[in-house]
């Protein structure tokens, strides 16, 4: 397959704060198990994915989803002969850096940081996370990842130049990671799409064939079970609709990744980074698919009037407590009360909202506000 495009572990740039090497592990084993053991991983749990637990306990959560996207992304990164170790804890680490209430709560938290002129962007908290927020370690602050894990974390979902962000310049701006960094969020994609089509269809927000009359390849899908599985439950045909299509998925991105590395021409991971647009790729066909339904996600599950009233609401409360805090500094915990002086105060008072759990958040509001 790609194995000559596997990154070489042996060409790591290593460490912020040079370590001993461990007597069993690999350096990128070693990140992963920074990962999981990380807190902010581990409030992952309690963060909303797209559903909030309210209706059901079965509903995704942040940490459940990213879960899946690890394994998935690993299952191609096997198929495809790359390091298997560097894509799992790439994924692993992609979402740590979200504040609670999905992305309503990142829109608020950015919306507040540009009234002072900054922003708030969930890969570059996740960086600060591993390598400040995280103290776990007498020799070093933060997670001390290696130089790889913390590039993918900003590189995993785009590219950019140098100088566009100032904070990232370290993280070879204008080169591509490596693509065991690229595959995440298209294992991203597959993960979340395979997902809300299972809530939205467990919220009874649509019916399995309504998913049909809007998207050809999954209509194929459809009809093949209907036809295989005539007395078989809805619930129970739906599952095998998911499963053959998020396999159908995989096998694109396979097979879509392979197209674009052979009409590239690369032929190691220099060549990745140096190639003018990204390799990982999906077939046209899985990428026409996948935008078929984000557009139906979109009709039927985002816009609906549950999801639109909890995204108003958690943005009005996230803004109401950003506020507060800005008013009132001396109320924030310590560290963050010692630290929030002046032109500092948005940031930190981000960060403190950023890091919160969904429930941690409702708590917190209403010691300081009241009910909603």
């Amino acid at each position: 397959m790609l194995q000559d495009l596997r990154f070489p572990l042996a060409s790591s740039r290593g460490r912020r704060y040079p370590e001993p090497e461990h007597p069993y592990r690999n350096d990128f084993q070693r990140d992963r198990h920074r990962v999981v053991h990380a807190r902010a991983f581990r409030r992952l749990e309690a963060k909303t994915q797209v559903f909030a637990p309210g209706i059901s306990d079965h509903f995704r959560n942040r940490l459940t989803h990213t879960i899946e996207v690890a394994q998935l992304a690993r299952t191609v990164a096997n198929v495809l002969q790359l390091d298997e170790d560097l894509t799992e804890a790439l994924a692993l680490v992609h979402d740590i850096g979200h504040p609670p209430f999905a992305h309503a709560g990142e829109t608020e938290l950015n919306a507040q940081m540009a009234r002072f002129g900054e922003r708030f962007d969930h890969n570059i908290q996740a960086l600060r996370i591993v390598e400040a927020f995280e103290q776990r370690y007498a020799r070093f602050p933060g997670l001390n990842l290696t130089f790889e894990i913390r590039e993918g974390i900003v590189k995993h979902s785009r590219d950019f130049d140098k100088g566009e962000f100032a904070e990232l310049d370290e993280y070879l701006p204008g080169l591509r990671p490596p693509l065991e960094s690229q595959l995440i969020d298209l294992a991203d994609e597959i993960a979340y799409d395979a997902a809300d089509l299972d809530d939205g269809y467990s919220a009874h927000l649509f019916h399995a064939r309504d998913v049909a009359d809007e998207v050809p390849a999954y209509a194929e899908i459809y009809e093949a079970i209907e036809t295989q599985f005539p007395g078989a439950s809805e619930r129970d045909r739906f599952q095998e609709i998911l499963r053959l299509l998020t396999d159908w998925f995989v096998g694109g991105l396979v097979e879509g990744t392979l197209r674009a590395a052979r009409g590239a021409a690369v032929k190691n991971t220099e060549d990745v980074r140096r190639f003018p647009t990204r390799i990982a790729a999906f077939t046209p066909e899985v990428l026409e698919a996948s935008r078929g339904l984000k557009r139906v996600m979109h009709k039927f599950v985002f816009s609906s009037t549950a999801l639109s009233e909890d995204r108003k609401r958690s943005r009005a409360m996230i803004g109401e407590l950003f506020q507060f805090f800005i008013e009132h500094p001396d109320r924030l915990p310590e560290p963050y009360s010692g630290r929030a002086e002046g032109s500092r105060a948005p940031r930190v008072i981000c960060d403190y909202i950023a890091g919160m759990t969904d429930v941690f958040f409702h708590r917190t509001y209403q010691q300081v506000i009241g009910l909603p």
